[in-house]
């Protein structure tokens, strides 16, 4: 993982927009890491209780809104704690992007206290989510919250 670290730190501070930086790092962690096969990004509007999709490697999902509340991205903007599912069909909030999906990390990020967002990661694998790979996108959404 120091590899893909590396190279996050050079898509931070060399990419030009936010959000060309977030597609970018998409990109390397579904690419590069296994078992990632739907990584994006959602952003938080407390005003109107809603997730907004930002920028996402993988396949196209319906999920551009999300409510707080609904499946495990919507439960994460309301807990403010990562949510791991090494199997989502054991799941009673799940809300299915795909029907490959087998297992889910979402990790908020966290911006002087304040949750204004996640990193949500799906995989086609059941118990996808290593102890090594959570401590990456947890390193992560604390880089991703210093860019913001």
């Amino acid at each position: 993982m120091d590899k893909i670290n590396k190279r996050i730190d050079i898509i931070i501070n060399n990419s030009s927009s936010i959000d060309e930086k977030l597609l970018k790092i998409c990109q390397l962690l579904k690419n590069e890491i296994d078992g990632f096969d739907w990584v994006g990004f959602y952003f938080q509007d407390n005003e109107q209780q809603i997730l907004n999709l930002g920028p996402y490697a993988g396949a196209a999902t319906e999920h551009t809104k999300i409510p707080f509340g609904k499946g495990i991205c919507g439960q994460v903007a309301v807990s403010n704690k990562t949510f791991i599912s090494q199997d989502v069909a054991a799941e009673d909030n799940y809300l299915a992007c795909s029907i490959d999906t087998q297992s889910e990390i979402v990790v908020p990020i966290f911006k002087n206290g304040v949750n204004i967002g996640q990193i949500d990661i799906d995989s086609h694998q059941k118990n996808a989510i290593s102890q090594e790979k959570i401590a990456l996108l947890e390193n992560l959404t604390k880089k991703i919250s210093a860019i913001l």
